[in-house]
């Protein structure tokens, strides 16, 4: 057996299911040197939500993190969350933009790109696969990991399937809501190593309190990676403590190699963090909490956080209880999406219109009616007719790849953004967000020229039909 793999996730997801992605470069920057030496198989530093939270809340420029963090972690592999045909925004886009955010992503420092489709439709992946084949980049395929009567071993074994058919260098389980438990973990794991040659991961979070038993039982059954965060960033909607699966794993034939004394500078940096963190009010002590009842309404910590976000803005704080009771109600009716970014957020904020209308579907959003009508690709049910005609009225359902119908978008793109273009990757940045990003390049511009301009946040990522 060879020794467990490590892939730390302290600088993107760690600090997205705790602080909603609010850490800063500066807060990151006099750490990596030491992260560099510990002997991490990666670090995951960018991708999901870092991009959007970069140029909406933080001023900076996603691009010059990465650069940043290349240059300070020379020695460690560098990867990031990508949602295939989504790219990091929240709808599809071209196969020419997909390509070109590909290309750019490698060459500016990452080496493992980790995609995923919301929907597990292998056709969303293809072009994400291709284009990191054809940069050099390890092309990790997520499965967005639910539960559900479709979800059978048999599911996940074909989709691996169809992911090793497709060219992926390794398969990551990615259990985002945290709904594994241990046997399951390990029966899954011996399924997919069963049918598959390629290296199999492990992502899950700790919210329902079972995530190093599920890491213990994984390894066992001979997963190649595991994924974990510096404890003073960890349990909670986070994940398994590094420090304490390294430790779990020494002297065994599993020992992950990495050197537990080592790691407490880096725990002591992050712990002066946590602190700043909690004093500031960024981080929740309630999101530290185990919930188990993750395994009942199956939802993602960071869904949980933006669902009780949104019910304070209504002044509906007290109706938490009721919306987490929609959430599977919407799901069914949706053809059972596994919940990760864009569907948690479209389902989610379907349940809170239909809980605080006090009538299912008297609002419906456009995403919401996007999901149905197949704008985002094919759900892992169909979706009822009926219900399908309520929410489209007179409209046809998609059922080619979304991708097929759009046209390339990237010289457009460039003309639209043009006036603040001052790197070729601005247009990426565009692209993804065409209100936000135009502020965040004001910014830019006003700090290059001295003028003391900060943009205004931020637009809603949904909007009521």
């Amino acid at each position: 057996m060879a020794k467990l793999k490590i892939t730390e996730t302290v600088l993107r997801d760690a600090h997205q299911s705790l602080i909603a992605t609010r850490m800063k470069l500066d807060e990151m920057l006099p750490i990596l040197p030491a992260m560099d030496k510990i002997g991490f198989y990666s670090a995951e530093v960018w991708g999901g939500a870092t991009f959007d939270s970069c140029l909406r809340f933080l001023d900076e420029d996603p691009w010059e993190r990465l650069r940043v963090i290349r240059r300070e972690m020379p020695n460690t592999k560098l990867q990031m969350l990508f949602r295939g045909q989504n790219m990091l925004g929240y709808r599809h886009y071209a196969d020419d933009l997909v390509e070109y955010f590909v290309q750019k992503s490698v060459a500016n420092g990452i080496d493992i790109i980790r995609i995923f489709d919301a929907l597990n439709d292998i056709r969303n992946l293809d072009t994400a696969i291709k284009a990191a084949k054809k940069e050099g980049a390890h092309a990790q395929v997520a499965i967005s990991y639910t539960l559900g009567e479709v979800f059978t071993h048999q599911y996940y074994v074909d989709y691996a399937k169809q992911i090793e058919n497709a060219g992926a260098d390794s398969i990551c389980i990615k259990d985002m809501a945290a709904l594994l438990t241990p046997y399951e973990a390990e029966s899954l794991v011996k399924a997919l190593k069963g049918a598959v040659k390629i290296p199999v991961q492990l992502h899950t979070h700790y919210t329902s309190g079972l995530a190093s038993m599920c890491i213990m039982k994984a390894v066992e059954a001979g997963v190649d990676v595991v994924d974990t965060a510096m404890s003073p960033l960890a349990l909670g909607t986070s994940h398994a403590p590094t420090e304490s699966v390294v430790a779990a794993f020494q002297g065994t034939e599993y020992d992950t190699g990495i050197d537990l004394k080592a790691l407490t500078e880096i725990r002591e940096y992050f712990m002066g963090l946590r602190q700043k963190y909690i004093d500031s009010g960024l981080l929740d002590p309630k999101m530290l909490a185990t919930d188990a009842n993750a395994l009942i309404y199956q939802v993602p910590g960071g869904m949980l956080s933006n669902l009780l976000s949104q019910l304070k803005q209504a002044g509906k704080a007290d109706q938490l209880d009721e919306v987490l009771r929609e959430v599977p109600r919407v799901r069914k009716d949706s053809g059972y999406p596994p919940l990760v970014t864009p569907t948690s957020q479209i389902v989610g904020t379907q349940a809170v219109f239909n809980v605080i209308m006090g009538e299912r579907y008297k609002t419906v959003t456009k995403e919401f009616k996007g999901l149905v009508k197949g704008e985002y690709g094919k759900t892992p049910v169909d979706i009822d007719p009926e219900f399908q005609k309520k929410i489209l009225g007179d409209e046809q359902p998609i059922t080619c790849r979304p991708a097929d119908l759009l046209k390339p978008e990237l010289e457009e793109m460039k003309k639209e953004c043009a006036e603040w273009t001052e790197q070729e990757e601005d247009v990426l940045s565009y692209a993804m967000f065409p209100k936000v990003a135009p502020k965040f390049f004001e910014s830019r511009r006003n700090k290059k020229y001295g003028i003391d301009g900060k943009h205004t946040d931020f637009e809603n990522k949904v909007t009521p039909v």
